[in-house]
């Protein structure tokens, strides 16, 4: 259904001098004198604005209308606009109800039936109180690398800071990474799995790995994975089997001893590494 036959009346444009015969119409912020559209709001807030389309031409021209990067419902999403005349057609904003405090940009865009397009630029802000949290997830340690996930938990964008510390067997330290700005930004509500990687990393040892990360705002939070690096390719004949297998118990009792006294939610998990060889 044509805008014409569902919304407002449109109003004669008057024009001073010669108009183009084709394609002059244009798109712009109802009442003038603003170059965007800027609508604020709380989440499940509804904001109302208008878009002018004005047609200098001759001719009439119809005129298709859709919004991105926001939610946008216009009044008619499809315009007939007659000969030097011009449409303000409403359209109305819905804020997310989930969404985060913070700008989003968006765009109005109206493309032509001559093919042209025009578009005037969105800008929405969601009000509400800012919160700064993230949390570390599902650290594994693996031959050549240690993997984790960061969550942004709050309602800002996070740019992480990350730490990384590694022991081995009678709490020997096999590595100690400095905080360090990680190259990302996590939006919120986002997930990104990550990687470290460790060339160095022991032959034969039970290893626990701990990944700290921290944000602008307080955000902070810890978790760990463990592993334990078995070099079985290396072993060879009954004794050589037999010597491996006593230094792979060791391994496991001795960090036994050291995890016995840890709460069972905050336990990592624990993989079995095959090394390959001695290296």
């Amino acid at each position: 259904m044509s805008y014409a036959a569902r919304v407002l009346p449109l109003s004669v444009l008057l024009l001073l001098g010669a108009a183009p015969a084709d394609g002059g119409w244009s798109a712009a912020p109802a009442g003038g004198g603003r170059p965007s559209f800027y609508v604020e709001g709380a989440p499940g807030a509804v904001q109302q604005d208008a878009v002018s389309l004005t047609n200098r031409g001759r001719r009439p021209v119809t005129v298709r209308l859709r919004g991105t990067g926001v939610p946008v419902t216009f009044a008619g999403a499809e315009v007939r606009i007659p000969a030097r005349t011009r449409a303000d057609v409403p359209f109305t904003v819905t804020v997310p109800a989930d969404a985060a405090p913070g700008d989003r940009s968006g765009t109005i865009v109206a493309r032509g039936g001559d093919g042209r397009t025009a578009t005037v630029p969105l800008r929405l802000r969601v009000g509400g109180p800012e919160l700064s949290a993230l949390t570390v997830e599902h650290v594994a340690v693996h031959a050549d690398r240690i993997t984790y996930e960061l969550v942004n938990r709050g309602t800002t964008v996070l740019t992480p800071r990350l730490a990384v510390r590694a022991s081995g067997v009678f709490g020997r330290r096999l590595l100690d990474r400095a905080p360090r700005a990680l190259s990302v930004e996590l939006p919120p509500g986002r997930r990104l799995k990550l990687s470290e990687p460790w060339p160095g990393r022991p032959v034969l040892d039970a290893v626990d790995v701990t990944v700290t990360a921290t944000a602008a705002g307080g955000a902070r939070d810890t978790a760990s994975g463990s592993a334990r690096f078995v070099p079985w390719g290396a072993v060879g004949g009954t004794a050589g089997a037999a010597g491996a297998a006593a230094a792979a118990l060791l391994v496991v009792r001795r960090r036994g001893a050291r995890t016995a006294g840890r709460p069972a939610a905050r336990r990592p998990g624990t993989q079995v590494e095959s090394t390959g060889g001695l290296r």
